[in-house]
């Protein structure tokens, strides 16, 4: 028994008459009796008794039946399965530690809306075809395609007014420009990147001025703007230009708003 005998089973059931189902099978008719025939001799039961008009079902093929069309559609969604697979366009995607999973998930749904047909990896750090990171931190030789940009703000735990200590993040990029903007506040922990530095914050260990996605949803942390930071930091795509001999990402390039390189 394999599919082509249950699609020609169903087609009859279905149809209730051999040369109806044969014109929507596309088979000949005499094809399609030696079909069922086939069947019925496996299962070792009628499935259906000849009448001068049509047939008539067997309380057999009424048990048949569902599953019948349950087999027949697993196969056919395997099948589709399989075949959209090969027309996927597979990008590998880096995602720096430092990005809100805000921005990773709308970034998901951009890239989704502008190639359907991607098949989107996500990693760790500074890995794949492309990255999804910072501006600042973007090598010589790459471009940078921005997507949003966002204030630093003064990031407090929950219930805190008053801003006394703080916590650092000595290996990030902007350490010695946020120096400036504490003055002589009592420095009370390291952290090892912003991400990090947000469950020290909330913990109540001290204050720190972080991006604002990174605690615009974190219910330990309310922040307010901080009248002396101006900083600010743009986050978007980071890719070599040879990158963008992928089509997937020349085709995301272009959606998203990038210039045209050739």
């Amino acid at each position: 028994m394999d599919i082509r005998h249950l699609k020609a089973f169903l087609a009859v059931f279905e149809e209730r008459n051999i040369t109806a189902a044969a014109q929507r099978l596309c088979v000949a008719q005499p094809t399609l009796s030696v079909t069922i025939r086939q069947l019925e001799e496996q299962l070792g039961v009628a499935l259906f008794l000849r009448q001068a008009r049509g047939v008539e079902v067997s309380e057999q093929a009424r048990q048949l039946y569902p599953q019948a069309q349950r087999l027949v559609a697993e196969a056919q969604a395997l099948s589709r399965w399989f075949r959209e697979g090969q027309r996927r366009l597979p990008l590998q995607l880096g995602v720096e530690a430092d990005i809100a999973s805000s921005h990773v998930e709308a970034f998901v749904r951009m890239a989704c809306q502008a190639v359907p047909a991607v098949q989107l990896t996500l990693l760790d750090g500074c890995a794949g075809d492309a990255r999804l990171g910072v501006e600042a931190l973007c090598c010589e030789d790459e471009l940078f395609l921005a997507l949003w940009e966002e204030p630093y703000v003064l990031a407090m735990a929950t219930g805190s007014t008053q801003v006394e200590q703080w916590i650092s993040c000595p290996e990030h990029f902007a350490h010695q420009r946020l120096l400036g903007f504490y003055g002589n506040l009592e420095q009370v922990g390291h952290a090892g990147s912003l991400q990090q530095a947000v469950p020290m914050v909330a913990a109540g260990l001290g204050a720190a001025l972080l991006p604002q996605s990174l605690v615009d949803c974190h219910r330990g942390l309310h922040w307010r703007p901080w009248q002396e930071s101006t900083l600010t930091r743009r986050i978007g795509l980071c890719f070599a230009v040879q990158a963008l001999q992928l089509p997937v990402l020349k085709q995301l390039h272009q959606a998203l708003g990038g210039v045209q390189i050739d």
